[in-house]
């Protein structure tokens, strides 16, 4: 797999992730092992995850498996804090001491004694200088290696970077982590901007409109997708518009003429959209995940990329005179 640089950090990854959320929920143990082999075998080496995943069991299963199966130093592992159950309740809470337990739990659980990237879940209520001490509290005591946001807009994404860039010392943000697909293109307008203006790299989530994108909805709901689960229906509905079946349609027919699946086709473009690290796969079967990793030798013809851009919104600015 292709590495990419981390904005303009020294820290270089495999230019796919593999994202986490659905493990120990609908994703078991022995798949989720299935997949860190897989992913790892293919040459990816970026695995994302959360406290929040599983109630924390993704984490305990990245631990587990790195004793067993892989090599700590073969992996970039990125985790977040800010974000989950606290007090019983689902919650946002980015102070100084929710950040940095949350730290403390997830290194327990992930039986290591750092990560690679840490990141702030979400915008919080707590002072924003207060949640950046945090960043560089845990970086500069060895727990994190970098550090980056996740689910900030464009003005969120510029004030924390101007930030942490203000005074020397201060753990520089180096990615950042948005919602990004054929389906959700709003990144474009203030936050890949922001991102490539303070040096960060982008890690798209949902790089296949939240599973839209694979094609898997044209005839209807499959009982067994995450669209036809009462707990997840809610997440995928918003791109059940006649909007997103015609985009869907576009890229189904892109896909045809190239010999591709619709999923392949739909993240080859964010793939190498400009801004672009690495999109984190959800795959949720090994069937899912060698599919996606077949995308390695392919590029999309700069033809299609213009007409999925047109349907999609419009040119990506990020194209314009190159």
């Amino acid at each position: 797999m292709r590495r990419r640089a981390v904005g303009a950090s020294g820290l270089s990854v495999g230019r796919l992730g593999l994202g986490t959320m659905t493990w120990g929920g609908d994703v078991s143990p022995e798949t989720a092992r299935l997949l860190l082999r897989d992913f790892v075998a293919a040459g990816g080496d970026l695995i994302d995850t959360a406290p929040a995943y599983g109630g924390g069991r993704a984490e305990e299963l990245i631990g587990r498996y790195m004793r067993s199966d892989l090599r700590r130093d073969d992996l970039v592992l990125a985790t977040k804090a800010g974000f989950g159950t606290h007090g019983g309740a689902q919650s946002v809470d980015t102070s100084r001491r929710a950040m940095l337990d949350d730290l403390a739990d997830s290194l327990r659980r992930l039986r290591t004694d750092h990560v690679d990237i840490w990141q702030v879940h979400a915008w919080g209520d707590a002072p924003l200088e207060e949640t950046l001490a945090a960043l560089d509290q845990a970086v500069n005591a060895g727990m994190a290696r970098y550090a980056g946001v996740c689910n900030y807009i464009g003005w969120q994404v510029g004030t924390a970077a101007a930030w942490q860039r203000a005074v020397p010392g201060r753990a520089r943000l180096v990615s950042g982590q948005i919602e990004y697909s054929l389906l959700a293109r709003r990144a474009e307008v203030e936050v890949l901007p922001a991102l490539g203006h303070h040096g960060m790299g982008l890690f798209p989530w949902s790089p296949l409109g939240r599973g839209v994108l694979t094609g898997k909805y044209r005839g209807g709901t499959p009982r067994n997708s995450r669209g036809g689960r009462d707990h997840l229906a809610w997440f995928v509905e918003p791109y059940l518009d006649t909007r997103s079946t015609a985009v869907v349609d576009a890229v189904a027919k892109a896909a045809e003429g190239l010999g591709l699946t619709t999923a392949q086709v739909a993240l080859l473009w964010v793939r190498d959209a400009p801004g672009v690290t690495a999109p984190l796969l959800g795959a949720r079967t090994t069937e899912q995940l060698a599919a996606l990793l077949r995308t390695e030798g392919h590029e999309l013809p700069e033809p299609i990329i213009a007409a999925l851009d047109d349907i999609t919104g419009g040119p990506h600015q990020g194209r314009v005179g190159t």
